[in-house]
C-alpha cells in the first residue's frame, strides 16, 4: 500500500514537471523567433542603406561636351561628280593601198603634229601605175590635138564648098571622142596619184601616238573605203581640247534643272576639276553637253564637259572629280562631319535645350565644303549642337556643355564628296 502511494506521489510530481518543461521550452522557442525575425529585420534595413548608399555613391555625373551653333558661310551650290577623260578625236591609221611596209617616221607615245609623216608603204607599184595613166593622158591628148586640127580643116574646106557637112559632123565626134579619152586618161591619173599619195600616212591631227602594231618589212592590207579587211598600223588621240565625261544621278540632274531654269541661263557653264591626286581644283572646263534621256537601266544621264589642255598633261581614261556650279552664293549652315549621325537612311545631330537634355534632329546633309559638312534643311542657326563628346551621349539624357568653335578650312574647301 505504501508502495502504491509512493509510485502514485512519484509519478504525480513526475508529471508536472514534464508540463513545466514543455512550457520553458515553448517560451525558449518563441523567443528565438522573435529574435530572428528582429536580425532578419535589422539585416534587411542594413542592406537597404547599403544598396541606396551604393546607388548614391555610383550615380553617373552629366557628360561634359562641347556645343556650338551651326557656322554660317555664304557659299555656292554645287554638285560634285566623278569623271573620266576621254579624246575629243581617236583615230586608228589603217592603210588605204597594200603593200610591204618600209619606213616608221615616230617613237612610240610621241606627241605627233598635223601633217607628220608616220608610215612609208613600199610605192614602187603605184609609181608604175603612175606612169602608166600619165602615158595614157598624153596619148589622149594628141589625139584630141589632132581630132581638133581635122575639124578645123573640114569647117574650113566646108566654107569654100570644097568639104560636106558630113565630114564636118565626123570630125567633130572624133574631137569629142578624144576629149572624152582625154578625161578618162585625167582620171586614171587622179587614181593612180591617190594610191600613191596613200603610200605615206600622214598624222591627221596633232596628238599622242600609241606603240607601232606593225614592223618594217611587213605585208599590210589596204582597203580605201574600208569594205575589206585592213591592217591596223597604230592609234592617235587628240589632247587639247580633252573632254571629261560624268554620270548624273536623277535627283542630281533634277537639282541642276530646277537651278537652271531658276538662272536663265545657257547649258554651258564653268566646272571645277580635281586631279585624282590633288585636293584643290586645278582646272576648269565648260559644261557643254547633257544627253537628251536617262539610262533606265543605271538611273542617270550622261553629261561632259570640255577642259583646254595646253600643257597635254591631262590624258584620256584618267579619272577626276568635277565640281558643278548650280546657283549663285548663298547663306549656308556647317557643321563638322563628326558631329551628324546616320540613322538608317538619314541623318541627325544632338542639340541641346535650355534643360541641358540632348535632343535628336532629323537633317538633310549635303557635301564636304571646307572640311565640314553642309546642312541643307533640319537645323535652325540658332540650335546648339553637340560637336564633341557625341558618343558618349544618348538622345534624353542630361549633359553639361560648354562653348565649342568650328573652324572652317579653306585648304579643304575643293576636297569635298558627296554623301
Amino acid at each position: 500500500m505504501d508502495s502504491d502511494f509512493n509510485r502514485s506521489q512519484t509519478g504525480s510530481i513526475g508529471g508536472t514537471g514534464s508540463n513545466d518543461t514543455r512550457r520553458r521550452g515553448t517560451k525558449v522557442w518563441v523567443g528565438s523567433a522573435v529574435a530572428l525575425i528582429a536580425l532578419a529585420t535589422a539585416g534587411a534595413a542594413a542592406l537597404h542603406l547599403t544598396a541606396s548608399s551604393a546607388a548614391v555613391a555610383t550615380a553617373p555625373a552629366a557628360a561634359s561636351v562641347a556645343v556650338s551653333v551651326p557656322l554660317q558661310r555664304d557659299l555656292t551650290s554645287r554638285l560634285g561628280f566623278l569623271g573620266q577623260f576621254s579624246a575629243v578625236q581617236n583615230v586608228e591609221l589603217r592603210a588605204q593601198v597594200g603593200g610591204t611596209l618600209t619606213e616608221i617616221h615616230f617613237k612610240d607615245g610621241d606627241i605627233v603634229h598635223k601633217g607628220d609623216l608616220l608610215f612609208v608603204i613600199d610605192p614602187e607599184p603605184y609609181e608604175i601605175k603612175m606612169s602608166q595613166a600619165t602615158a595614157q593622158l598624153e596619148s589622149a591628148n594628141a589625139r584630141l590635138d589632132l581630132a581638133t586640127r581635122e575639124l578645123a580643116r573640114a569647117q574650113m574646106l566646108k566654107s569654100t564648098d570644097a568639104g560636106t557637112a558630113e565630114n564636118v559632123e565626123q570630125r567633130a565626134a572624133e574631137k569629142q571622142a578624144g576629149q572624152a579619152a582625154v578625161d578618162d586618161a585625167k582620171a586614171l591619173v587622179r587614181d593612180a596619184r591617190f594610191d600613191l599619195d596613200r603610200c605615206r600616212i600622214m598624222a591627221p591631227f596633232t596628238g599622242r601616238i600609241g606603240t607601232h602594231l606593225v614592223s618594217t618589212g611587213n605585208l599590210v592590207a589596204g582597203s580605201r573605203g574600208g569594205s575589206s579587211p585592213t591592217t591596223l598600223l597604230a592609234t592617235i588621240v587628240s589632247l587639247d581640247p580633252i573632254y571629261l565625261n560624268f554620270d548624273m544621278s536623277e535627283a542630281d540632274y533634277m537639282t541642276f534643272s530646277r537651278e537652271r531654269e531658276k538662272q536663265k541661263g545657257q547649258l554651258a557653264d564653268r566646272v571645277d576639276i580635281a586631279l585624282s591626286d590633288e585636293v584643290k581644283s586645278s582646272h576648269q572646263g565648260t559644261l557643254n553637253f547633257v544627253d537628251n534621256a536617262l539610262d533606265r537601266s543605271s538611273g542617270t544621264i550622261h553629261a561632259r564637259a570640255t577642259v583646254p589642255n595646253s600643257d597635254l598633261f591631262l590624258t584620256p581614261g584618267g579619272f577626276a572629280r568635277v565640281r558643278l556650279a548650280t546657283s549663285a552664293p548663298q547663306s549656308t549652315l556647317l557643321l563638322p562631319d563628326a558631329a551628324v549621325l546616320a540613322d538608317q537612311a538619314e541623318h541627325m545631330v544632338l542639340t541641346v535645350g535650355p534643360n541641358d537634355v540632348a535632343t535628336p534632329k532629323h537633317v538633310e546633309v549635303g557635301e564636304l565644303r571646307g572640311g565640314l559638312r553642309v546642312i541643307r534643311s533640319g537645323l535652325a542657326p540658332t540650335d546648339r549642337v553637340i560637336i564633341d563628346g557625341i558618343a558618349i551621349v544618348r538622345p534624353g539624357t542630361k549633359v553639361a556643355p560648354h562653348a565649342g568653335s568650328i573652324q572652317f578650312s579653306s585648304q579643304q574647301e575643293d576636297d569635298g564628296a558627296k554623301s
